[in-house]
């Protein structure tokens, strides 16, 4: 089993924390310690979100708070984007103010399913990660997590087991993302270079969702003969 490098404890927002993805990447990074702030549009289904995983968890979330998306995007530390793919431009643009200057991180994957296989959805701007950037020109936009299955990342019972490659134009932005990655056990990250490159790994999750549709499995992103990010102390 790969072992957790160890990380700071961070605040993080989580906009769109009541969808599938959102939901559970703020559950699982609670339980690794970072005082996470659940974002809804409606902060009652947010409330309604972090009650329900108290219950199931316990103190393993108990720095789980739920909040608006607002909220969320005023977190100190850093902000997930994880509403569905079609509204994370606009929620960008809402919410460009407050992410000026801070590392933002996208996780969506532009998908439409025809038959059965999923295509990937290009927009103009090159990728999503790309289009937040532009919706939101002063955040430091970084892309990850587009291959980690949303129910993997709410079974804090078991150890994530995924690769993560990271894109981001800002260093310090992807450096912080990459150490975060690596603070998950069984995770590793890697530095996939600048924001252009997200194109590369939003249109591969297509393919992988395709390949497990046809092979009826649920496989993940692997790489071979590399080692993953080293978190420098």
């Amino acid at each position: 089993m790969a072992t957790a490098h160890q990380i700071e404890p961070l605040e993080i927002g989580v906009l769109g924390a009541t969808g599938p993805a959102g939901r559970g990447l703020a559950i699982r990074l609670a339980s690794l310690g970072h005082r996470v702030i659940a974002g809804s549009r409606d902060r009652e289904r947010a409330t309604a979100a972090c009650d329900d995983a108290v219950e199931r968890w316990g103190d393993r979330v108990q720095t789980l708070v739920p909040g608006t998306n607002a909220e969320a995007a005023a977190a100190r530390d850093l902000v997930i984007i994880a509403t569905s793919w079609e509204g994370v431009t606009d929620t960008a643009r809402e919410h460009a103010d407050a992410l000026d200057g801070k590392p933002v991180v996208t996780i969506a994957n532009g998908l439409e399913k025809i038959g059965s296989e999923f295509r990937a959805v290009v927009p103009e701007e090159g990728s999503l990660a790309e289009g937040v950037q532009a919706a939101a020109p002063g955040a430091r936009v970084v892309a990850a997590f587009q291959h980690v299955p949303a129910a993997a990342f709410a079974a804090i019972a078991r150890p994530l087991e995924s690769d993560v490659v990271v894109c981001g134009d800002d260093d310090a932005a992807r450096h912080l993302v990459l150490d975060l990655v690596a603070g998950m056990p069984n995770l590793r990250s890697f530095d996939g270079g600048s924001l252009a490159n997200a194109l590369g790994i939003e249109a591969f999750a297509a393919l992988l969702l395709s390949i497990n549709v046809r092979h009826k499995g649920k496989g993940t992103l692997r790489l071979l003969g590399v080692d993953g990010h080293e978190r420098v102390s």
